[in-house]
């Protein structure tokens, strides 16, 4: 799917208030309601929009242990990769989870309620054989900042 200039800025402005009324989206994008409407239902149906949502402040609902892990497997192989990744996807306490290259394989967020939480998890992981070599846990302390990217093209400045 091709995207012109009217479906960026239409991605732009939703990545950064999905709730925005359709007039008002219409208006900053110089449409009229309609097509920039029809547009918005059509990048949806493409898979591009993929959902709307409310970002929480889980801080202030409940305390938790932000730890962010980095593991390393045994070994390299698609088999020891996929029964890993399962395991992340399968788990509600890793809420991101990175594939890297270079000195590590994989940068894991665990949000645990609290470090014991955490230890319990990772026992768990080595019980079940999940390949892990070693693993290192860096305890978030304070969250510097937390945010989407901005929507940018190849070839496009910042």
């Amino acid at each position: 799917m091709r995207l012109d200039s009217y479906d960026l800025k239409i991605l732009r402005i939703l990545q950064s208030n999905g709730r925005i009324t359709k007039s008002s989206l219409a208006e900053a994008i110089s449409l009229s309601i309609s097509p920039c409407w029809e547009r918005v239902k059509r990048l949806e149906e493409a898979g591009i929009i993929c959902g709307y949502g409310a970002q929480l402040n889980t801080e202030i609902l409940f305390k938790r242990a932000a730890v962010m892990v980095e593991i390393s497997l045994k070994q390299h192989s698609r088999e020891a990769f996929q029964r890993f990744e399962r395991a992340m996807l399968d788990c509600p306490e890793v809420t991101e989870c990175y594939a890297t290259g270079g000195g590590i394989d994989y940068i894991v967020k665990v949000m645990a309620r609290d470090i014991d939480q955490y230890q319990r998890l990772i026992d768990r992981w080595l019980m079940a054989d999940l390949g892990i070599e070693r693993y290192f846990t860096y305890i978030v302390t304070k969250t510097i900042k937390r945010s989407e990217p901005p929507l940018l093209l190849d070839g496009e400045e910042d």
